[in-house]
């Protein structure tokens, strides 16, 4: 069945890293024309960013969950 919905304009990705502990932790990236919605899903942690979204994300993991390992 179609969906009767429009397209939305909004993309996302997400950024993900492990702890020392071997949990995962992501943090959204949504997409809106330019500016960029970040949502940490472990804590609820949230920012606007036009630019280097990606790197902010893995900033906030390394500094507020230490974690650093890449996928």
């Amino acid at each position: 069945m179609p969906s009767t919905q429009p397209e939305r304009a909004m993309q996302s990705s997400k950024v993900s890293r492990w702890d020392q502990h071997g949990r995962e932790h992501i943090v959204r990236v949504s997409r809106s024309g330019v500016q960029r919605a970040l949502v940490c899903e472990t804590c609820d942690w949230r920012r606007r960013a036009q630019f280097l979204p990606w790197l902010k994300a893995e900033e906030h993991l390394a500094e507020a969950h230490q974690a650093t390992v890449s996928p």
